[in-house]
């Protein structure tokens, strides 16, 4: 889960003694880069994200509609388990549906291939069950609401949220949370980076390598005063 992954991070970054990191993150990867940099301030130059979690989540605005359905049957404890570890939900069905263009297969058996059995996919139904929608789970929205509050208050950060045009459920940053961005975030560009479903970077591999790059050179973020 969230927790223990962030454990792992912290060990890492503390095992290779990183300073002075430019973070960047997508979806759990862009909440867990967060949450690093919330609690290692004094050791971040920049955070770039996209396709993530910015803040404290509620049914209403983040999961309007048909989504919170989902959203509650792969929190629900029998049929989470069923979706997830015995139909394979994640790997068969949705990683398709959050591309624009088609997937190969060849790229698809590279997402399954960490999950061959029921158990292995075990660590994937933690995620939907760490969203932290109105209060719960405590621990994970208690991090949440920290790193949101560190957005808005780390003026001397430069950060970096990439956008994408597509469907709306396709899309977990949509114009609603960009116009919250734009307010609640300090020291923030958007950079719109053309059309995508949630996996972004199977869509627009080189407009977020370029988006990132042209950002990076611009706020000198890799340049040691």
């Amino acid at each position: 889960g969230f927790l223990d992954t962030a454990r792992y991070l912290d060990a890492w970054f503390d095992q290779m003694e990183l300073d002075d990191v430019v973070l960047v993150g997508h979806d759990w990867g862009g909440a867990l880069a967060l949450d690093w940099a919330a609690r290692h301030p004094d050791r971040v130059r920049g955070v770039a994200f996209f396709e993530t979690i910015l803040r404290p989540m509620t049914w209403d605005e983040h999961f309007p509609g048909e989504a919170r359905a989902r959203v509650e049957a792969l929190r629900d404890s029998d049929t989470g388990e069923t979706k997830v570890l015995d139909e394979n939900f994640f790997l068969e069905i949705a990683l398709h549906r959050t591309v624009l263009g088609e997937m190969t297969e060849t790229d698809a058996e590279a997402y399954r291939s960490p999950y061959p059995s029921r158990e292995s996919r075990r660590p994937l139904l933690e995620w939907p069950r760490s969203f932290p929608i109105e209060g719960t789970p405590g621990d994970v929205y208690a991090r949440v609401a920290a790193y949101s509050d560190w957005l808005a208050k780390s003026t001397d950060v430069p950060k970096l949220l990439l956008t994408f045009s597509g469907p709306a459920e396709l899309l977990m940053i949509g114009p609603d949370e960009v116009t919250w961005s734009r307010s609640n975030i300090a020291n923030l560009e958007v950079e719109q980076c053309g059309p995508a479903g949630h996996l972004a970077p199977e869509d627009q591999p080189a407009a977020i390598a370029a988006a990132i790059t042209e950002w990076t050179e611009r706020q000198h973020c890799f340049n040691r005063e």
